[in-house]
C-alpha cells in the first residue's frame, strides 16, 4: 500500500513516516510512505497512492489538498495531531485505516 503524508515542507513527517512503517510492520503491513509539502500535492497525487493523509500543521490548507486527491480517486483525510508524534504509530494506523473505510 502506498500512502502520501502532506504536511508543510515535507520534512517534519520524517519520524512519523518511521512510526507508521514499524506500527504496520507489526501488524505484517507493508507500506511506502513518502512525505511531501503542499507545494506538491497536484504533481505528486496521481503518482498510484492508496491514500493522502494531511498533517495537523497544515489543517487549515486540508480542503484543497482534498480536492486534488478526490479528482484522481485517492481518499484523503487528516492525521489527529494525538497520532502526529513519534510514539503515535498505532493511532496513525488506525487513522489511515479510518480513511480507507
Amino acid at each position: 500500500m502506498k500512502v502520501l503524508f502532506v504536511c508543510s515542507g515535507g520534512m517534519s513527517s520524517a519520524i512519523v513516516v518511521e512510526a507508521l512503517k514499524k506500527e504496520a510492520a507489526k501488524k505484517g503491513r507493508e507500506l511506502e510512505v513518502k512525505a511531501i509539502g503542499t507545494n506538491e500535492v497536484e504533481q505528486e497525487i496521481s503518482n498510484g497512492w492508496s491514500v493522502c493523509m494531511v498533517a495537523p500543521q497544515i489543517r487549515h490548507r486540508f480542503d484543497q489538498v482534498k480536492e486534488q486527491a478526490v479528482k484522481v480517486g485517492v481518499p484523503c483525510g487528516q492525521i489527529p495531531p494525538q497520532a502526529y508524534t513519534p510514539m503515535g504509530g498505532p493511532k496513525l494506523l488506525q487513522a489511515m485505516d479510518d480513511i480507507l473505510n
